[in-house]
């Protein structure tokens, strides 16, 4: 299969540069695989997992709460708001986080707090899903 370029960044790091064969995204819309010559396309993301196969024997899964895919003749770029390996998360934290979100979300005082503490937990149900926790 053919190659194209793809890099993800975060705020933090620049997470993955490099040749792949394709790359699925979550996008807002729904799902997206990405091949080489794709049509340009801008769109945002959802929180989710991005997968990236660079080979046929070598895959990688990153999750990112939202951001931005670009899709353009020299390749793809995601700019993504948080992105980690899956790997490299753990389910307690993530259960422990679902909790304390769903306390700060029945805590909020005033639309505005609801609607970032519900945002918050909305993200977290969809990293557990992402991941079949």
């Amino acid at each position: 299969m053919a190659a194209f370029h793809f890099e993800l960044v975060s705020p933090e790091q620049l997470l993955f540069s490099g040749e792949v064969e394709s790359v699925a995204i979550p996008g807002v819309e729904g799902q997206m695989t990405i091949l080489r010559d794709h049509a340009p396309v801008m769109t945002t993301l959802k929180p989710g997992v991005v997968e990236v196969e660079e080979s046929a024997s070598k895959k990688s899964r990153i999750f990112v709460r939202g951001g931005f895919a670009d899709v353009a003749t020299g390749g793809l770029t995601i700019l993504a708001e948080v992105a980690t390996p899956v790997e490299q998360l753990d389910a307690a934290k993530i259960a422990q986080e679902i909790k304390n979100a769903q306390e700060d979300l029945a805590d909020a005082a005033g639309d505005e707090a609801k609607r970032v503490a519900s945002e918050k937990l909305d993200q977290l149900n969809e990293l557990k899903v992402a991941l079949g926790l």
